[in-house]
């Protein structure tokens, strides 16, 4: 690329008038003349500033990413002397946020027992991966409702992503399966993977902030139903399904909320009831907001084969067996394929039947869904705390950036007093998150399932918690662009109306904080006295 010409101020104020018009952002020279009558903003405001330096001006009212998609166009040179670019750099999607707390602390400069230098390579690789390959389908698909692209799930697959996103338990998999490029992409072996690299991986999914809907159509569904395959489904299954979904080649959900059972998962009516032969089960019922459903190929279903908790099962289910799907509008895009899920006798071979230890049996359906529990709300913690941070972020950006009353607004006390309390609740959140997951990396996956419920519970409370109060202070503190869909406060605008799925999904606030509890009130704990 041939180098620009340089300009000095001087020479750039003689261009000052509708038929000739520049001005200077960031140590480089604009010509904005036809520009003008296509500014958003009209005409007015660019003539205020035609022959200017503007840079203070420009950041007060627009992002970064305007000059990444109008500059190039409109770019005639620098200016001589000038630190060329260093606020648009600032902004850089492929590095590390330098604003307070929006990065966990090891990422901030500090010491962690957690985290090693294939961390620090995998976080860069991934996000870098994120925001090239996966955003910009997501912006648009968040606005069209269009489904994730099966040629986008096998670039996550073909990546390592999808593998990352199940974690640890399933890397020895990845040698029998070929065409997934974990190390040549994301940077870190198979052997090497733990449960910290998995916890990066939904947090820079949580950076997809731009389509909260469509990052849901990337894998919420897989995240949650393909985690039972790997650890409860009979082998003939397994070996054939993990590699299939892992490679981005077919989709998967787990169906089991239904119209009068969200939380109270013991309340489900699906059936599942034997052919006289033996050979089958016949399925009817309907499943409810079930994430991915729509473009799924597996469904990973719990059902009713008796009475009361003992009587419920997990079936694993293809789309091909017969069973219909229909769209349900929520809050967010459509493009996150949620659906209503109907079962009209529909036969399931009994070979499909799944259960603890990969051997499929009768009555197991519970304790399958709730060791399934703690990976899904663990996984959503990651990926929301993120989420938080990136408002805590912008907030801290926009406070040093817009002027008020004569001086930024960093420089008011009451608008720090809103950042403390939003970090804080984050950070702390945060705390418990790192402490989970190590104890995670640590226990095999039957003690994890016995002895984490509770703390995981009690973390998925406090951080829905975080994010509530993040939510509301982040508008405050963008005041009417908080609830504009464009510009400056446009993540903010849409965090504040889907930060409740994290507090409802894999189990609602209330839920959540009363099986942390209750969890704890066995043995020792309830024969302690004053």
């Amino acid at each position: 690329m041939a180098a620009l010409p340089e300009f000095t101020l001087e020479q750039v104020a003689a261009h000052n008038s509708d038929e000739d018009m520049w001005l200077v952002v960031d140590g480089k020279v604009y010509d904005v003349t036809k520009f003008k009558r296509a500014h958003p903003g009209g005409a007015g405001i660019l003539k205020l500033f035609a022959g200017k330096e503007c840079s203070k001006e420009f950041f007060a009212m627009h992002k970064a990413e305007v000059l990444d998609k109008y500059g190039p166009k409109l770019l005639k040179g620098t200016v001589a002397g000038a630190k060329v670019g260093a606020m648009q750099a600032t902004a850089d999607p492929h590095s590390i946020n330098v604003a307070p707390y929006s990065e966990p602390s090891f990422w901030m400069g500090w010491k962690s027992p957690y985290y090693n230098e294939s961390h620090k390579t995998f976080r860069l690789k991934l996000r870098a991966f994120v925001h090239d390959v996966l955003r910009p389908e997501a912006a648009e698909g968040e606005e069209t409702g269009d489904y994730p692209t099966v040629e986008l799930y096998q670039a996550m697959g073909k990546s390592g992503l999808l593998a990352a996103r199940i974690g640890k338990d399933v890397m020895p998999f990845l040698s029998k399966i070929p065409g997934i490029e974990l190390e040549a992409t994301l940077g870190v072996k198979p052997s090497e993977f733990d449960h910290f690299h998995e916890l990066i991986a939904h947090e820079e999914m949580g950076r997809l902030t731009v389509a909260p809907g469509f990052n849901d159509g990337l894998g919420a569904g897989f995240c949650i139903g393909l985690p039972p395959v790997l650890h409860f489904a009979p082998p003939h299954i397994r070996d054939q399904v993990v590699p299939e979904v892992l490679r981005g080649d077919k989709r998967i959900c787990l169906a089991i909320s239904e119209p009068a059972a969200g939380s109270d998962v013991a309340g489900m009516l699906t059936t599942a009831t034997k052919t006289p032969d033996g050979r089958h089960y016949i399925v009817n019922g309907v499943k409810k907001w079930i994430t991915n459903g729509m473009f799924a190929d597996y469904f990973v279903t719990a059902v009713r084969t008796g009475q009361g908790r003992n009587g419920i099962s997990m079936l694993f289910i293809s789309r091909d067996m017969g069973v219909e799907t229909k769209a349900i509008k929520t809050t967010y895009s459509s493009s996150a394929g949620t659906a209503l899920v109907i079962f009209d006798n529909v036969m399931v071979p009994v070979e499909n039947l799944m259960g603890v230890g990969n051997k499929g049996k009768e009555g197991q359906g519970f304790a399958c869904i709730m060791y399934n529990f703690n990976h899904e709300r663990w996984f959503i913690v990651s990926q929301f705390l993120m989420s938080c941070r990136m408002q805590i972020a912008d907030c801290f950006k926009w406070a040093t950036q817009r002027m008020a009353f004569g001086k930024p607004l960093i420089e008011q006390p009451v608008l720090r007093q809103k950042l403390a309390r939003m970090a804080g609740a984050v950070e702390s959140a945060h705390a418990l998150l790192e402490v989970v997951t190590y104890q995670m990396d640590k226990m095999p996956y039957k003690e994890q399932s016995q002895k984490l419920g509770g703390p995981i519970a009690l973390l998925k409370y406090q951080s829905t918690r975080a994010g509530t109060l993040v939510a509301d202070e982040s508008v405050q503190m963008f005041g009417g662009r908080g609830i504009t869909r464009t510009g400056m406060g446009s993540g903010v605008e849409r965090f504040q109306k889907t930060y409740k799925y994290a507090a409802i999904l894999g189990g609602s606030e209330e839920v959540m904080a009363d099986l942390a509890i209750r969890q704890q009130m066995v043995g020792e704990a309830m024969r302690a006295k004053l």
